[in-house]
């Protein structure tokens, strides 16, 4: 008590208004937050009159712990029963983002042929300008899309992480720069999340060390190849003896 005497002392009228009125603020908009919440789950309900896929079969919870801003239901289980597949599986993607790609897209992605006419469409596929029958431009299109902006978010969260994806993020960031490691990550989540909605495709992470062990296997193989077409024939030089003293 003595405490918040001596604050209410040393603060001015003002002061303790503008902070009430915040505070009111704050409530005010909590209570609308949640509002919104209770319509996103009556609306997720509504859809599940048409598949109900049965919770049970959900995958184990990759990540635990609640995301910051994540809606005041359980949306993963929630998606689930609509779509059949858990978008979560996917490294980057969480329980918000998942929905927000979800309203964004649509559940059926039937209107894209194939993933490449998906992230075409999200103008997060190379470019093809042409002219003359020569390929002047392979950049990627300016876009207003807010789909390509939360799979740059993913991408660019999931660098940090010790997955394929990750592995990738950090080779092509040392080799081509940020910008284009974001955009070629947030392809491959575009990908992976068209097949899962579109196939009912069930992701699994192959972790980074096997990431690196197939891209040195694929580098190898390339040398191998060209060494072959100039007349040579690559040899693993044996490793050297350990000299080290006893």
């Amino acid at each position: 008590m003595t405490e918040e005497r001596d604050i209410l002392k040393n603060w001015r009228d003002e002061h303790i208004f503008a902070l009430g009125q915040s505070l009111a603020l704050f409530d005010f908009y909590q209570t609308k937050i949640l509002e919104c919440d209770r319509k996103l789950e009556v609306a997720l309900k509504a859809l599940e009159i048409d598949n109900g896929h049965d919770v049970r079969h959900l995958p184990k919870v990759r990540t635990k712990g609640r995301q910051v801003n994540t809606p005041d239901f359980e949306v993963r289980s929630a998606l689930y029963r609509v779509l059949g597949v858990d978008l979560t599986q996917i490294h980057g993607i969480g329980p918000s983002l998942a929905l927000k790609l979800v309203g964004e897209c649509g559940t059926d992605l039937a209107a894209w042929p194939s993933s490449k006419h998906f992230t075409s469409w999200l103008c997060l596929a190379p470019g093809n300008k042409i002219s003359g029958g020569k390929l002047l431009s392979s950049k990627t299109r300016r876009s207003s899309s807010r789909a390509a902006a939360l799979l740059r978010l993913a991408a660019t969260t999931i660098g940090r992480s010790d997955t394929a994806l990750g592995a990738f993020y950090r080779r092509l960031s040392a080799r081509a720069g940020k910008a284009k490691a974001v955009t070629a990550t947030a392809r491959k989540i575009a990908v992976l999340f068209y097949n899962s909605l579109r196939y009912g495709m069930a992701y699994h992470d192959p972790g980074a060390s096997q990431y690196e062990e197939r891209y040195r296997s694929r580098v190898i193989g390339n040398l191998q190849r060209r060494a072959k077409a100039f007349g040579f024939i690559l040899h693993e030089m044996p490793a050297e003896p350990d000299t080290a003293v006893s």
